[in-house]
């Protein structure tokens, strides 16, 4: 083999060596962080894109949303309640320079950040407003986590508190608690109900009262709903205003109570 055959095969590596070396490719969701002799030069991408050998080193970065899971952590509420919580958190990189240079780990110091802002809010706000303002407290993440992350580039957009643990014993007395609510509760629409009850009968009173017709009718109606009844024994009580007639025209005088009187 010659010395030109020999050339030009040493050649023709090369040039492999240096294509494969030197071409690179960036999906859409990706970015390249060109550094050229340590000096960041620009960015690259997506597609196909030209690097000089042993000279250019690109950092590619992912661009989409990240899903942050924040670990357990043990935080005690400003009323002194120790409670485990969870959350998970949603960020991408809007800068894939500055989350490559300001930062060297921008996945680590971002769920480092979510977990000391998670303590520290929650460590602000009572038992009762961690159960049930839980969307106040998430905005307020958010804005602290995205405040402190903005300058490396990377933008949170959500931060949802997941799970809520509680002690056993707080949560008897949470139990307790709401027993005590819902018996309150029904109390107080007892109470409505026999206040409204003792209006209407006092309305009806008065009804009666001005109308005696009204108490004559209302016994005719009880008389029919017992008879109804499966009884073998139904008493009728009569009032005597209404028999009192009657007995008069039987005996031929009014029926009143015996009178008492000396005999002389």
């Amino acid at each position: 083999m010659s010395g030109v055959a020999i050339f030009l095969i040493i050649l023709l590596v090369i040039a492999v060596i240096f294509l494969f070396t030197a071409l690179k490719v960036a999906r859409e969701y990706e970015r390249g962080v060109v550094f050229r002799l340590g000096r960041l030069i620009g960015l690259k991408g997506p597609g196909l894109f030209l690097l000089i050998p042993f000279i250019d080193r690109a950092v590619k970065v992912d661009l989409r949303t990240v899903t942050l899971n924040v670990p357990p952590q043990e935080v005690i509420t400003r009323d002194n309640v120790t409670v485990t919580v969870n959350a998970v958190a949603y960020f991408r990189v809007i800068d894939a320079a500055r989350a490559i240079v300001q930062v060297e780990n921008f996945l680590v110091a971002t769920s480092q950040i979510a977990q000391t802002t998670l303590r520290s809010v929650l460590g602000q706000v009572d038992l009762d407003q961690l159960l049930t303002e839980r969307d106040d407290i998430n905005a307020k993440l958010q804005g602290i986590i995205d405040t402190q992350t903005e300058p490396w580039g990377v933008k949170v957009s959500v931060v949802e508190v997941k799970d809520v643990e509680l002690p056993s014993a707080m949560q008897r007395a949470l139990a307790r608690q709401a027993e005590a609510e819902r018996e309150r509760r029904a109390k107080v629409i007892a109470a409505q109900g026999e206040f409204e009850a003792s209006a209407k009968l006092t309305e009806a009173a008065t009804v009666i009262a001005a109308e005696p017709a009204a108490l004559q009718l209302r016994y005719l109606q009880t008389m029919v709903e017992m008879s109804n009844e499966q009884s073998s024994t139904i008493i009728l009580p009569f009032p005597m205003d209404i028999i009192g007639p009657l007995l008069g025209k039987a005996t031929g005088g009014a029926v009143g109570p015996p009178t008492s009187g000396n005999s002389g």
